[in-house]
């Protein structure tokens, strides 16, 4: 018996094919005169949702350069 496991199941997900059908039914609920505004929103949230992650990262890289130093300081008093 064959197992059918999750990468069996998404494999080829993203085909032109499978694109074009999303495409298709994109057009079909929002009309070609709403389109380029969704994705002028789309385009807006992505762009914001980056920018969040990267602040958050960035934030952590600093928490760590600020821990680094003290945890160096006070394996020199030993």
């Amino acid at each position: 018996m064959i197992e059918r496991g999750v990468d069996t199941f998404f494999e080829g997900i993203l085909q032109p094919t499978h694109l074009f059908l999303i495409l298709i039914v994109v057009l079909i609920i929002f009309g070609p005169g709403k389109l380029p505004e969704v994705g002028k929103a789309m385009g807006r949230t992505v762009s914001e949702f980056r920018k969040a992650t990267s602040a958050n990262f960035e934030q952590q890289e600093e928490k760590k350069e600020q821990l680094s130093p003290a945890k160096e300081e006070s394996g020199d008093k030993k």
